[in-house]
């Protein structure tokens, strides 16, 4: 058996991904399956993520919570989820703070939250050029 050097395999080695690359509104929507799939089931929020800074916020996790649902799922990990941070969440969904904060944080919904909530206003989220209540208000009667 013949060894290379880490630099020899990188010159030589044809990488492909086994997941297809999924997008946005790909990903968006996954996350909302997995939270339909026991509409009734409460999440834990993060507290008050508004409240700290960027470098403190980002690393906000708490098991049970919406994120952590997304990163129990195999798919959303292989396909590049690489933790349950807020921060993990923002950057692999392609979130502004805004919008991840109005589907996790404490201020919205309490400490507890059921998974239909957070599907439903995820679902909102990822209508293009639809913002906030005119989106959810869209869905009320699209589904």
């Amino acid at each position: 058996m013949e060894q290379y050097a880490v630099d020899q395999l990188k010159a030589i080695a044809r990488v492909s991904r086994t997941t297809p690359q999924l997008s946005r509104a790909e990903r968006l929507d996954r996350w909302a399956q997995l939270l339909e799939v026991d509409p009734a089931r409460s999440l834990v929020t993060l507290r008050e993520t508004e409240y700290l800074p960027r470098d403190q916020r980002i690393l906000m996790r708490i098991t049970g919570s919406p994120i952590s649902v997304a990163y129990d799922d195999p798919v959303l990990r292989a396909a590049g989820l690489e933790g349950d941070t807020y921060g993990d969440a923002q950057s692999f969904f392609d979130l502004n703070d805004r919008q991840l904060h109005g589907l996790v944080c404490s201020c919205h919904f309490g400490a507890r939250v059921d998974a239909a909530v957070v599907a439903r206003h995820l679902r909102a989220t990822s209508i293009p050029g639809m913002k906030g209540i005119l989106a959810r208000m869209r869905l009320m009667f699209t589904r």
